[in-house]
């Protein structure tokens, strides 16, 4: 039976009843309607595609063009889940019009339900103009991948008494200026746990422990698909990398052996109609 579509309500609710939340990356078909499968709550197609995807160094290089055609694909596998868009690097930090414009691309050709940007009181103007254009908001605090030449790389944030409040002041004015929800990365769980118990609508962690709304983790990361820089807050569920070198192996070796392919793999024949195209190659 089909699931009826996750909503902002829905997940509300859920923060009210203490239900956690489960979301997800993904970036493509295939992998869409497997999440949509599992009754993932919500799917960010994430700008960490970059890096997962294309094999960038960080997101960075992740153009608008490129969100838009993978959230589309994510959505079409997906339909009843919550599917967020990801703002990438460049695409709402130069000014609240543009960011506008460009998360309303994310919206009318991708089809997403939300938009997902990075930063706390410098974007606080920017969310507050996506959100009047009736585009809801997912706030990004923590450890923002856009900013980690900012942050000296990938290091976990808000680890002095200073830096953790001011994650948590940002938090609430995301909230204030109309954030539908907030993810926070890679933070200590004592100040999630300070913004998720402040917080009216979801806070979701990622890295930042377990006493926020609901729990955020990259697909590759978990199914051990990724592996060339693994977080530490990453559980592995899987190891389909090795899967499918094996599964690789055995073809490369079936095909040099000339076990593959076999009869059961090729389109035959009728006996006469053999005969006949013999008889025509001789004329």
């Amino acid at each position: 039976m089909t699931r009826a579509k996750v909503t902002i309500p829905y997940l509300m609710d859920k923060k009210a009843k203490h239900e956690q939340i489960s979301m997800m990356t993904c970036y493509d078909y295939p992998m869409a309607l497997l999440q949509e499968q599992a009754g993932i709550d919500i799917i960010l197609c994430g700008d960490s595609l970059g890096m997962t995807v294309y094999g960038y160094d960080g997101t960075l290089p992740v153009t608008m063009d490129m969100m838009v055609v993978h959230s589309a694909a994510v959505k079409r596998g997906a339909p009843t889940a919550f599917v967020i868009g990801d703002m990438p690097f460049l695409s709402y930090q130069v000014s609240p019009q543009e960011a506008v414009r460009n998360a309303g691309r994310l919206m009318q050709e991708a089809n997403v339900d939300c938009i997902k940007l990075e930063g706390g009181t410098v974007m606080a103007e920017t969310v507050k103009c996506i959100v009047n254009a009736g585009i809801p908001v997912m706030g990004h605090l923590g450890l923002t991948p856009q900013s980690t030449s900012a942050l000296g790389g990938f290091k976990a944030q808000g680890r002095s008494a200073e830096a953790a409040y001011r994650i948590i002041e940002d938090a609430a004015l995301l909230e204030a200026v109309g954030a539908c929800s907030i993810l926070l990365e890679a933070i200590p769980p004592e100040v999630a746990k300070i913004i998720t118990a402040k917080s009216k609508v979801p806070v979701i962690s990622i890295g930042a422990g377990i006493h926020c709304d609901g729990q955020l983790l990259i697909v590759h990361d978990m199914l051990g698909f990724f592996d060339r820089f693994v977080p530490k807050f990453v559980k592995k569920y899987a190891n389909v990398n090795g899967v499918i070198l094996a599964a690789l192996n055995q073809y490369k070796d079936e095909v040099e052996k000339g076990v593959f392919p076999a009869k059961e793999h090729c389109y035959g024949m009728p006996a006469e109609e053999i005969s006949k195209l013999s008889d025509m190659m001789k004329g």
